[in-house]
């Protein structure tokens, strides 16, 4: 869609859903909302690349592939169900508070953090023009959040949370790690490709 080169101007929607892979083929299940996003960023490493000299030239040269990374996603909170997903929290405990029956979630030895496909839309603007890209990483693994919470002074302070996951390229033949829908017109379409990407339908 975009006639020059794009300037990223945005991030939203961070989307999961769980990954199971079978014979190569890789599908999602359950995708739904993260948080409300506020940043991310990609640190990606790679295997080193090979260079070929002829006649005391640098002739051929292969880059250097992917092998793995990290995304670090700046989010508002996390929705209570996504947390219990990415963590892969056991089922709530419960205790008698008075007459409720309040629900305690452990994080311990019984916690299993599955493998994910995450999800997101940047935004871009060219020559005036703003569209919204889908991005998808094919397999990731979240790791346990920390907490940083300040008390609260004469004007409040927005306090965001920040969580970090593992990159890895997926079970298909050709073992993709990420995947990028074409552009989009809208913030709203762009979600409907992310949705279907992570195996959710088109309401």
């Amino acid at each position: 869609m975009a006639a020059a080169g794009k300037v990223c101007t945005g991030f939203s929607k961070p989307y999961v859903a769980t990954y199971a892979a079978s014979d190569g083929s890789v599908t999602y299940t359950g995708p739904q909302q993260l948080a409300r996003g506020v940043g991310v960023e990609l640190e990606l490493e790679t295997g080193e690349g090979s260079s070929f000299f002829a006649d005391n030239v640098e002739a051929e040269t292969s880059p250097g592939t992917f092998t793995s990374g990290t995304v670090t996603l700046t989010v508002d909170g996390l929705f209570d169900t996504a947390e219990k997903l990415i963590m892969g929290l056991p089922t709530a405990t419960q205790v008698q508070v008075g007459e409720e029956q309040v629900d305690v979630y452990d994080y311990g030895d019984d916690m299993q953090a599955p493998y994910m496909g995450l999800g997101f839309i940047v935004r871009y603007q060219s020559a005036g023009v703003v569209t919204y890209a889908p991005f998808l990483l094919t397999k990731v693994q979240f790791q346990t959040p920390g907490l940083e919470a300040n008390t609260q002074e004469d004007e409040i302070e927005y306090q965001t949370q920040e969580l970090t996951a593992t990159i890895l390229r997926d079970d298909t033949a050709k073992h993709k790690w990420k995947r990028l829908a074409a552009d989009q017109e809208t913030e709203a379409d762009a979600e409907k490709v992310l949705k279907v990407l992570l195996g959710g339908s088109v309401e």
